[in-house]
């Protein structure tokens, strides 16, 4: 079977071509190297500004106000001296008399609008939209395509169908016991015997003795003290040892300066008078000599024993010891069921089971029977399709 591929090249393929890009060369950068001299470290402020002498501002405070005595103030000011009170009188309205009434009878004359209008009859107007009546065309339908005009057929070889096996049952019975079953007989037993030892009452100052497990088993045994393993004396290397690292064989010291740094101008003054260390602090609140106040102890009011102490308590006084009796059990006695009865071993799973045909997976087969091949994909698979038989009608 063969496959035709269609390449159609398009407006984008024909004019946009590709072209070959060569790669920019890469710019190597210049090394670095310092300048000689020393650098103006002078700028436009330095140069223009010029210091003045600047004196302390004087402290400007304001003028001492004189207290004025509290009392009552009976005086008139000039607001209430010039601004008198006057008897005015409410002037009257003037105005006009309404001398306009509507009128009682209708409006019957027309306007300008309605005498020089005239109605006139309108007329839709044509439309000039397409009709959506779709025209049949009158040439033949070409139905040809390229699949259709270049693709030959070829007549393919018929295969031998493999006819199917047909599935045999084995002759031997089919072995439904399981493990349980086989292992499990059920047959009837005696119960174990418990190994308990009857229970004993222990007086309250009785002492075990008898020889127990542990006594008998564990003795004590000389313990041999550990060997001490000797440590090896340690040796030097012979020879000087050879400190040059990388960093000193390859390194070069070079002369370079040690940069100052960069300070602005000191203003200080430099004083020799001693330095007066006297505050107004010191010398109000002077240190005085203080002596650190003893405990304070209270009296103790209950006096302290003096006679030997007992050791006798309320509960060792008044505890009275009475005999412990054992509760019964009330448990029923782990004696089995026993019946004649045989055992019923029939199961739901053993009365539906239904024994079925086991079909061989189709996959297994190079070529599986009942299916024919139809192509392999990209990734190698392979697909078959099933035979469908066909039905004659009658």
């Amino acid at each position: 079977m063969r496959t035709w591929c269609l390449c159609q090249i398009c407006t984008c393929g024909s004019d946009y071509r590709p072209y070959d890009i060569a790669k920019q060369p890469h710019r190597v950068p210049e090394e670095w190297k310092p300048k000689q001299g020393d650098i103006d470290l002078g700028t436009t402020y330095k140069r223009d500004f010029n210091s003045y002498k600047v004196q302390p501002v004087a402290i400007v405070r304001p003028l001492e106000k004189q207290q004025v005595k509290k009392g009552k103030l009976d005086t008139v000011p000039t607001y209430k001296d010039d601004y008198r009170a006057w008897d005015i009188q409410k002037s009257e309205l003037h105005k006009p008399e309404q001398a306009y009434y509507p009128p009682t009878v209708k409006f019957g004359n027309s306007t300008i609008f309605q005498d020089d209008y005239v109605a006139q009859e309108v007329k839709p107007r044509q439309s000039f939209k397409p009709s959506p009546v779709v025209q049949r065309p009158t040439d033949p339908f070409s139905g040809d395509t390229s699949h259709r005009l270049d693709y030959v057929p070829y007549q393919l070889e018929v295969k031998s169908a493999r006819p199917k096996e047909v599935y045999k049952p084995t002759n031997q019975p089919f072995e439904d016991l399981t493990t349980h079953r086989y292992d499990f007989q059920g047959l009837v037993g005696e119960t174990a015997k418990i190994c308990r030892p009857a229970y004993t009452r222990v007086t309250q100052k009785a002492q075990f003795e008898g020889s127990t497990e542990f006594r008998e088993s564990f003795r004590p045994w000389e313990i041999p003290p550990p060997e001490v393993k000797k440590v090896q004396e340690y040796v030097p290397p012979t020879g000087a040892m050879q400190l040059n690292s990388t960093s000193h064989l390859d390194y070069v010291p070079y002369q370079a300066k040690r940069i100052l740094p960069i300070r602005p101008v000191s203003h200080r003054r430099n004083n020799n008078y001693p330095f007066q260390g006297k505050s107004t602090m010191k010398e109000d609140f002077p240190v005085w000599e203080s002596c650190r106040q003893g405990l304070i102890k209270k009296q103790q009011q209950i006096p302290n024993p003096s006679g030997k102490f007992d050791g006798l308590s309320t509960f060792r006084s008044h505890y009275v010891p009475h005999e412990l009796i054992p509760t019964e059990s009330c448990k029923p006695l782990n004696v089995p069921f026993k019946s004649s009865i045989p055992f019923d071993d029939v199961t739901v799973y053993s009365i539906e089971y239904a024994p079925k045909k086991q079909e061989i997976c189709p996959a297994s087969y190079p070529s599986p029977p009942g299916y024919i091949f139809e192509n392999t994909n990209s990734r190698g698979h392979k697909f078959f399709r099933k035979i469908i038989p066909i039905v004659k009608a009658f």
